[in-house]
């Protein structure tokens, strides 16, 4: 991969927000980046492209520009046609399971890309690229039909959208959108979150895409669901929540270097959700103390879903938030890393009858290793539910068996 030519490769992906808007990618070898080993992506719409320099990483596990290209090439093709369309294209990698009874071309495109990334053969893979590009062009423009009075052929793209909305969003396309958007925001800045107090509450850890979508599936997110997040950091969490889910959410940091590329996170995903051809909810996102900010304390009552990823919050600001979930509706959850309710469970003494967490009604769950930043071993999460009328019940019943005890000593 040695010259300096261009391979216009088009994605297309109809985007709701402009019909005429393509998925504009470019490859390119510089002399700068092979002195430099960096990549460049710009901004695009349907004139400007997005750049992938055919460079591998020095370091595996850094990011690497041709398999991100891959990778959303083949989320399009499994997510994007039918089996039949699939089938122009060729295999997909052994770990995507291909559709049934699907018919192999005369040329193989995608085997052919991987061998010439494999070979590191520049000429053919962008040859390979160009190959892709027209087919996918044909599904997006179709030829129009001999007849005049025939109604034109669907954009292939757009339909496989509209077919979507009964059950939802794929998970595959959510990631692959929340990770192209961390890569070329949060990426390249990663060095900046570095700095903060060890063994402080402003300790920077993230939370994995493959723990969101659980947390959201197991909190049942959907459109009209709220969820705030208590130290959003760069806005995974958030973002990612309002892309799979739809849902609204609300994100508040400390901290200003993250709190900042939140923002750019969330203007990067929401071009490249249009890109991609869906919609994402509304984010909200505040550069604050969460113990002071006015706006928690205004979304605190209508929230479905409280996250608060306090492992390294000190004892002194986990018991100051608690007082703010008082304010929670009947049923809301509360999801964090470490418990707010004492010995995690809902056993009520003579200790605690009167804590404001007895309201809450605690489980444990497992994370698996690499879901978060920090440790890639398991551990635990917390799911509190707000229980008001089954923490009556039970303090009703403590308080009759206390005044048993009472009548008994005398």
């Amino acid at each position: 991969m040695t010259n300096d030519r261009h391979a216009q490769i088009f994605f297309f992906l109809a985007p709701f927000c402009f019909d005429c808007s393509l998925f504009y990618i470019s490859c390119r070898i510089s002399p700068s980046a092979r002195r430099h080993g960096r990549t460049r992506s710009l901004p695009f719409d349907a004139n400007t492209p997005l750049s992938y320099i055919l460079l591998a990483p020095k370091d595996k596990d850094h990011y690497s520009p041709i398999l991100d290209l891959e990778r959303t090439l083949y989320t399009i093709i499994e997510h994007y046609l039918t089996p039949k369309q699939r089938s122009l294209f060729g295999t997909l990698p052994q770990d995507i399971v291909p559709a049934e009874n699907e018919d192999t071309p005369a040329t193989n495109h995608l085997r052919m890309l991987r061998r010439a990334v494999a070979l590191c053969d520049g000429p053919l893979f962008i040859r390979t690229l160009d190959s892709i590009n027209a087919l996918l062009r044909m599904l997006k423009y179709p030829p129009l039909p001999s007849d005049a009075f025939a109604p034109p052929q669907p954009n292939a793209l757009r339909a496989a959208v509209a077919g979507w909305s009964a059950t939802g969003l794929p998970r595959s396309v959510a990631l692959r959108i929340v990770e192209e958007t961390y890569q070329r925001t949060v990426g390249p800045r990663t060095h900046e979150l570095n700095h903060y107090q060890a063994f402080s509450d402003s300790v920077y850890g993230e939370l994995m895409p493959s723990l969101v979508s659980r947390l959201l599936s197991l909190a049942r997110a959907r459109p009209g669901t709220l969820l705030l997040d208590l130290g959003s950091g760069v806005g995974n969490v958030v973002l990612q929540a309002a892309l799979q889910s739809g849902c609204s959410a609300f994100g508040v940091e400390l901290m200003e270097k993250p709190a900042e590329m939140a923002c750019e996170q969330r203007a990067q995903m929401r071009m490249r959700a249009g890109m991609w051809g869906v919609r994402m909810g509304d984010v909200e996102l505040e550069q604050a103390n969460m113990l002071e900010s006015s706006r928690v304390n205004e979304l605190m009552a209508r929230a479905d879903v409280v996250l608060v990823n306090n492992k390294v919050f000190g004892e002194k600001l986990n018991e100051a938030i608690r007082p703010k979930f008082l304010d929670l509706k009947e049923g809301a959850l509360v999801i964090s890393l470490e418990p707010f309710v004492v010995g995690g469970g809902r056993a009520v003494t003579e200790r605690n009858v009167d804590d404001i967490s007895a309201i809450l009604d605690v489980s444990a769950h497992d994370y698996h290793s690499m879901d978060v930043s920090w440790a890639s071993g398991t551990g635990k999460f917390y799911v509190h539910r707000v229980d008001r009328a089954g923490y009556a019940d039970v303090r009703a019943r403590f308080e009759a068996a206390r005044s048993t005890r009472s009548t008994r000593s005398r």
